[in-house]
């Protein structure tokens, strides 16, 4: 009698080879940050999606590991998987978030991390100084805020800050809160030039009470916190040219005075209050005088409006500072 042979087991097909791609949501901005307290959400998508799989996802606060879950893979469509996991950090710092996939049967193993998000204090003012005050600096420099980036909150930092609150219809204060991140996380706060076709000038806000250095082709160079005329006393509208420059300070208390028409001028003021309070100049703090001066030429055109309109073009001989 012959005994066939059994059946050979059947050949367990090799692992599939996967994919992972991390991508960081609620965390905006350049670099990208949050808020203590906020939660940032880590999403991950896995190619080819096969059933029953799980990643680990870690957190890592400044190099030390805070959170860690285990989470499942589950199916979005087009052959793809997805996770999403968020964590909230209550302390400042940079966390860095990883995922990783231990191979299986099914499936080999596969990893993944992200770039860094900085967890900053919402509420900083002037005193404080680190990173997060870097981070601050850095988001105003770079829509072309008058503002140090050396991670100490000083004055100059305090200017540049209710520069932008004015720019952005926030409280003119010097410190910072919940409201400004948020609206530095969309990119909110960027200067619009209203006359490119002046090529290198200077364009004065009187409705938001800003002054901006624009260079040729319309690009904002640097803006600054201003004081125009009040009520009484408001500074003329329309379009002027510097047409004299005297520096030092004068008997008036102006420091380095650009002067666009009769008495008016560009100038540094002992007293800059956050709102029009000027006898008609366009008056800026003293430590900002000099690099305005030092930019401005004989010759450079001056935009002198209000965002909607309106006004005074009435030239008075009194103006002053």
């Amino acid at each position: 009698m012959i005994v066939a042979a059994p059946p050979p087991p059947p050949v367990r097909p090799a692992p599939v080879v996967g994919h992972l791609t991390l991508a960081v949501q609620r965390a905006h901005g350049h670099p990208r940050f949050a808020l203590t307290g906020e939660s940032v959400v880590v999403r991950g998508i896995v190619l080819p999606y096969v059933a029953h799989q799980k990643v680990v996802v870690r957190f890592a606060r400044n190099g030390r590991e805070v959170f860690s879950r285990t989470v499942s893979v589950t199916p979005v469509g087009n052959g793809a998987g997805q996770f999403h996991i968020s964590y909230a950090s209550s302390a400042t710092g940079v966390i860095k978030m990883s995922a990783a996939h231990a191979a299986s049967a099914e499936q080999g193993a596969f990893s993944a991390s992200t770039g860094a998000v900085r967890i900053v204090s919402a509420t900083m003012h002037e005193g404080a100084s680190g990173p997060a005050v870097q981070l601050l600096q850095e988001q105003l420099s770079a829509l072309h805020f008058a503002v140090p980036v050396d991670g100490n909150y000083g004055e100059a930092t305090g200017r540049a800050v209710v520069a932008y609150r004015k720019l952005t219809g926030l409280e003119r204060i010097t410190s910072t809160n919940a409201a400004m991140f948020h609206l530095l996380q969309r990119g909110a706060g960027q200067f619009h030039v209203r006359y490119r076709s002046d090529g290198r000038h200077v364009e004065a806000d009187l409705t938001r009470q800003v002054l901006a250095e624009i260079d040729a082709g319309g690009k904002v160079r640097r803006i600054y916190t201003m004081s125009s005329g009040k009520p009484s006393t408001p500074t003329v509208i329309g379009r002027f040219r510097v047409y004299s420059q005297t520096p030092g300070t004068n008997a008036k208390g102006m420091v380095d005075a650009n002067y666009f028409i009769r008495g008016y001028a560009i100038h540094g003021y002992a007293e800059v209050p956050t709102y029009a309070a000027s006898h008609g100049c366009l008056r800026v703090p003293v430590p900002d005088a000099s690099s305005i001066y030092g930019w401005v030429q004989l010759g450079t055109p001056v935009d002198v409006y209000f965002e909607s309109g309106g006004g005074s073009h009435t030239v008075h001989g009194n103006a002053g500072p």
